[in-house]
């Protein structure tokens, strides 16, 4: 089995990405906003807590699936928080204990280019909470500025030991083209 752990700052293109690297692999997509709104309409508002269960009994359940060829999770890591190292090793650890693979791709463009990627049709359509687009690019530019979203080199390397890591600058590389970049560079089926 594997884990791709599809990271990046908020609108860089993880879902979509995502999405087109399920399409030409065996691997299922998971975004992290699969779970985000469902608690956002059922609670009128995020709950991390809820959001952390509900994906920590699909992750246990998935792992233990040995049917399946493996999984894509798509999250934005602040890595200056602690608590966020701690999620996404947990997340690979639920699935390396099961004999997973795990694998980390990031995706990184600048804030206008994220701007702009924040209003498109495919990520307003699979996640309401980002309709209010006022809202939505204001938490852009605020979580932007109050965490580091962006790994420095070789990070996550020296904290998680020798890993299967990929950064992709994804301003100008179309999210098919990106996908074909982490399916070719892991060798996924």
């Amino acid at each position: 089995m594997k884990l791709l752990l599809l990271i990046g700052d908020a609108a860089v293109g993880k879902m979509t990405v995502g999405q087109e690297l399920a399409k030409i692999t065996k691997l299922k997509l998971f975004h992290n906003h699969m779970t985000i709104e469902p608690v956002i309409e059922l609670f009128g508002g995020f709950r991390a807590k809820t959001t952390v269960r509900l994906r920590d009994v699909i992750f246990d359940d998935f792992a233990a699936d040995g049917s399946q060829y493996g999984m894509i999770h798509t999250f934005m890591w602040a890595f200056d928080e602690e608590s966020d190292w701690n999620y996404a090793a947990g997340i690979a650890n639920t699935f390396a204990e099961r004999g997973a693979e795990v694998y980390y791709a990031e995706l990184d463009a600048p804030l206008g280019v994220r701007l702009a990627r924040n209003v498109t049709e495919n990520r307003l359509l699979h996640k309401l909470s980002k309709r209010d687009l006022a809202a939505s690019n204001a938490r852009v530019v605020r979580d932007s500025e109050a965490h580091r979203l962006v790994s420095l080199d070789g990070e996550l390397q020296s904290r998680l030991g020798a890993i299967n890591f990929l950064r992709i600058e994804n301003s100008d590389v179309p999210p098919d083209a990106a996908a074909r970049l982490i399916k070719d560079r892991f060798g996924f089926e």
